[in-house]
């Protein structure tokens, strides 16, 4: 789905065949049948009128009940038409609409939440794509939501169009051509003369005119790409805000807030002045157009054999609703030309993001783009524990490590405290260890088929139950109910075990309802219920107290037996259980960007330098 043609039949290619290609047949007969009502629209109107011009005939006169039939006749075509077709394509174009567009946002969600964090590596590869080369798509909420609806729709109608000129050439034209009539001038034409003379008219006018239409199409597909981004932008900040509103408010940060939303808004503002100016540009053009099709040129070739008295009135009525009918259907590249300029700025996006989550499924040669990007994974046998070669953490655009560390080993069941001052790099250390930070060297060797837990500093729970957020990773219908409960009641919050069904209380989710102490207990519950056998843990108590804190280390002391454990801390000081007993058996500290690991006994024989951090570029 990497190329437009590509991404428009994935749906039409896939194990969704059999519905696609239903939904389709079925919307191309209802065309067949609007369009053959077209061809029944324009005898009827023939009728009608012709009735109504020999109403007072001196020899022939139409009666009043003719007239009122013909008119019956019209009504009842033009009922069928758009109720009984227009309305039903209408229902299964945008059933076929829905079908296609749940497709392929369950494939893009599919692509980006997949074993290799590429959601993440996109963001990521965003954050960094400033300074370097790195393309990366932007405001990727609004790619899927929006761009893959309004992409599928216009597909849709672009397909049912052209269908529909096609038929229309099918049905209308050999309608014209069966009453077609002799022209002065081009009597070597034969009875195809008045034909020729609607084909003729209809090819001069109709490929000008769209000419002029794609050209402006072409504008307009360049303001909508730059729209949608302005748009995407702006809603990303606004959501940004509400996510984050408690925090502009204690920073009392609404004026930098609102400067941010002025510039973001004046971009959409401006991009949408150009597209109004164009818009009307494009109306006013489509009207004249409408005007001299309709009225002029479906008229002028039935004209000359009716002045000379070859066709009836009624017949020529009839052919020039035929023509208007003809030039209608042709010119429906014109008349959605700008849907089409916004068909092909929202797959441009769709195409653009599928680029972007096909280059970072190799995530080591895509930040290679941006910086050193050399950190090799392996796995070992589970009795060798944990084990780092030669590491060397960087920052995007820099080739000077900002954290070194040597040759470490942590055994199976080992608890390491990680300390080191406030940005030293501890968080980055982690971050790395399980595949998250892109830049630097070294060698990480994992034990092999083992459980991994990282719980990250930021806690941000997803809006589901309560249960599903103590099963992460883990599918709900892994774990019991009553394993959950005592997982829950294990880590203090006993008060919250009937609401395991629930995504929240008072009509709060729990990332809103739950404060940060209860969301490390939450952390505690699911360490309980899953038992890693690697856990890593950045600030895992900020927000307990002392007692609180020691009670979260015994807990995974007591009920995750053998698990290795490598935990952040601002406190160089450890924490104890109740009875004076060390918890943690060794610890690394980063100083002066050097990672060095020791026993913990030599933790207060050695003091923590202050870290040379180096500034983010």
């Amino acid at each position: 789905m990497r190329s437009f043609w590509g991404l428009m039949f994935a749906y039409w290619r896939s194990d969704r065949w059999q519905e696609a290609w239903g939904l389709a047949a079925i919307i191309v007969v209802l065309t067949a049948l609007s369009t053959m009502a077209s061809v029944w629209f324009a005898e009827a109107s023939g009728e009608l009128v012709s009735a109504i011009a020999f109403l007072h005939h001196p020899e022939n006169p139409t009666t009043l009940k003719t007239i009122l039939a013909s008119a019956a006749s019209l009504a009842t075509i033009v009922a069928v038409r758009e109720v009984g077709f227009t309305a039903f394509r209408h229902f299964f174009s945008t059933t076929l609409h829905r079908k296609w567009r749940a497709w392929l946002d369950r494939r893009f969600n599919e692509a980006l939440l997949d074993s290799n964090h590429t959601h993440f590596h996109l963001q990521q590869g965003a954050a960094e794509a400033v300074p370097t080369k790195v393309a990366v798509p932007d405001n990727i909420d609004q790619r899927i939501q929006e761009s893959i609806k309004g992409m599928t729709g216009g597909a849709i109608g672009l397909a049912m169009g052209v269908a529909g000129v096609a038929l229309s050439l099918v049905f209308v034209g050999g309608k014209i051509i069966e009453t077609s009539t002799e022209v002065s001038g081009l009597e070597f034409l034969g009875s195809y003369g008045s034909a020729c003379l609607t084909v003729a008219a209809v090819v001069a006018y109709v490929p000008i005119s769209t000419l002029l239409a794609a050209k402006l199409g072409e504008i307009q597909q360049r303001l909508d790409v730059r729209m949608q981004s302005a748009e995407g932008s702006y809603r990303r900040d606004l959501a940004t805000l509400l996510h984050r509103s408690f925090h502009v408010s204690a920073a009392k940060g609404e004026g930098a807030q609102r400067s941010l939303h002025r510039r973001r808004y004046l971009d959409v503002d401006h991009t949408w002045a150009n597209l109004n100016v164009l818009t009307a540009i494009y109306m006013g053009f489509e009207l004249v157009y409408n005007f001299f099709g309709s009225r002029i040129v479906a008229y002028a070739p039935g004209l000359l054999p009716y002045v000379e008295n070859r066709i009836s009135l009624q017949a020529y009525i009839t052919g020039a609703e035929l023509a208007n009918a003809i030039i209608n259907d042709c010119s429906w590249f014109i008349h959605v030309m700008p849907d089409i300029a916004r068909l092909r700025a929202n797959a441009t996006r769709i195409t653009d993001l599928a680029k972007a989550i096909e280059d970072v499924q190799q995530p080591r040669e895509f930040y290679a783009r941006s910086g050193y990007s050399e950190l090799r994974y392996d796995q070992q046998d589970p009795q060798f524990g944990l084990t780092i070669q030669q590491l060397e953490l960087m920052h995007p655009g820099d080739d000077e490590p900002f954290v070194t560390a040597g040759n470490l080993h942590f055994k199976c069941g080992e608890w390491t405290l990680l300390v080191g001052d406030s940005g030293s790099g501890k968080s980055s250390l982690l971050k790395a260890i399980n595949g998250l930070w892109p830049h630097g060297r070294g060698t990480i060797v994992m034990p092999r088929n083992v459980r991994t837990l990282y719980a990250a500093q930021d806690i941000h729970l997803p809006p589901v139950s309560l249960k599903a957020l103590i099963c992460l990773s883990d599918a709900v219908e892994a774990h019991s109910e009553a394993e959950a409960a005592a997982a829950l009641s294990r880590a203090g919050l006993a008060d919250f075990v009937s609401d395991l069904a629930m995504e929240g209380r008072d009509n709060q989710s729990w990332d809103q309802l739950l404060s940060g102490g209860q969301k490390q207990r939450l952390v505690l519950a699911r360490i309980l219920l899953l038992r890693p056998r690697l856990l890593f843990l950045d600030e895992p108590t900020s927000a307990l107290d002392g007692e609180a804190a020691v009670a979260f280390h015994q807990a995974i002391r007591d009920h995750c037996s053998g698990a290795t454990v490598i935990s952040v801390m601002h406190d160089a000081k450890p924490p104890k259980s109740a009875g004076g007993e060390e918890f943690f058996d060794s610890v690394l500290v980063i100083a002066d960007g050097t990672v060095t690991k020791t026993p913990l006994s030599n933790l207060t024989s050695r003091p923590v330098g202050p870290a040379r951090v180096r500034p983010r570029p």
